[in-house]
């Protein structure tokens, strides 16, 4: 059940990240779902837990991973237009 509730939940985080910025038109659900999971990891590194799994599902994992996919769409935009938007 946990890879489901990854994979869910991933979808969702990475939709609403290519909302906020601006990408939602590119991307499909297997990329929202990718940037949603790799967000994740990104968004508990850069909160310094590392593991975001130890607190279950909560508003506070799913902000941080919200904020880890909006970083890594950032630095994709970046890479690719040279701008973040």
């Amino acid at each position: 059940m946990g890879i489901i509730l990854w994979l869910i939940i991933g979808g969702i985080v990475g939709w609403l990240a290519s909302i906020v910025m601006r990408t939602d038109a590119q991307q499909g659900i297997i990329l929202n779902i990718v940037v949603g999971i790799v967000g994740a990891v990104i968004g508990g590194l850069v909160t310094g837990g590392g593991n975001i799994n130890n607190a279950g599902l909560t508003l506070g994992t799913f902000l941080v991973s919200l904020l880890g996919a909006i970083i890594l769409l950032a630095i994709v935009n970046l890479v690719r237009r040279g701008s973040v938007r």
